[in-house]
């Protein structure tokens, strides 16, 4: 992995700590350890944004959540994301999501959230180096309700990567906009029964109650999932680089494990059902079952 590369990630992991504080170039240029001049070039270069629109995108998305989640007023949550005056957090807010704050915090809608992808992650994933100290994988039976799943769907990719080379990642901002009965968005395999034709086996979405009427974004489908039981595969916590290693352990564990050892067998009919790799909880992944 290149200097450069981890030298934007000192710079993504600044902003991300100091979201709520004024953040000057020079800050970011001392995080990174490089001058302002070619701190401010890399950045762009590897993120597609400047320093200054990837903080104002990150602290609008972040403020959106506040507003849907904490039923907050907008001065309080204005000021306290960083923003000097209401009038100029409306403006922002407005241009970024073409909504009112006030609004939207009376009724949330799906809005397009900014998600900041590490790029590190990137260039791990096609490096993909061999961790051998990930061993542990900790496996429990869980029920979901009867639900429905506001999905987008894919054309072949049967993975991660390859659906965010088909949709895009702006995905997931969408979807971690909207309330979830299990608190955060889901990637999904689906069964040949869900899928569409010419559509992908794996995709990203938000599971809703089984009542859900409110609003489905353009582009975006719903389907209707029966309640069912899971095995949930939750690996140890790791380093934010070893998430791929992560992965690989979670999902070899899955290929090896033989639930008729518990009274089940594997329920094919039940989408597969991958959570956000997130170093401080472990790797996840459901597996569908049924008694014997």
């Amino acid at each position: 992995m290149t200097e450069k590369i981890l030298a934007v990630q000192r710079m993504q992991d600044y902003i991300d700590a100091h979201l709520t504080e004024k953040i000057t170039l020079c800050d970011l240029s001392n995080a990174a350890l490089f001058s302002p001049f070619y701190c401010a070039r890399i950045f762009k270069e590897l993120t597609g944004l400047s320093p200054a629109d990837y903080i104002r995108r990150l602290r609008l998305s972040r403020s959106a959540l506040r507003l849907r989640d904490d039923k907050r007023k907008v001065v309080d949550v204005a000021y306290n994301i960083g923003y000097d005056s209401v009038d100029g957090y409306q403006r922002a807010f407005y241009n970024e999501f073409r909504c009112n704050p006030h609004e939207y915090a009376k009724s949330p809608i799906p809005l397009s959230l900014f998600t900041p992808y590490g790029v590190k992650f990137r260039s791990l994933w096609k490096e993909n180096e061999v961790v051998t100290n990930i061993a542990n994988v900790f496996i429990q039976v869980i029920e979901k309700p009867e639900r429905k799943v506001i999905i987008k769907r894919g054309e072949k990719a049967n993975e991660y990567w390859s659906y965010c080379q088909e949709v895009g990642c702006d995905v997931w901002g969408i979807l971690t906009s909207m309330k979830s009965l299990c608190g955060e968005p889901v990637c999904l395999w689906l069964p040949e029964k869900y899928r569409e034709k010419g559509t992908s086996e794996y995709v990203q979405g938000v599971e809703t109650a089984i009542n859900y009427d409110s609003v489905i974004p353009e582009g975006f489908d719903i389907i209707k999932l029966p309640a069912a039981k899971y095995l949930m595969f939750q690996g140890e916590p790791f380093k934010e680089e070893d998430y791929c290693n992560a992965i690989e352990t979670v999902q070899n564990s899955m290929k090896k494990y033989d639930p008729s050892t518990i009274g089940y067998v594997w329920d094919d009919s039940n989408p597969r059902i991958q959570l956000e790799p997130r170093g401080e909880r472990g790797y996840i992944e459901l597996k569908a079952i049924r008694s014997l």
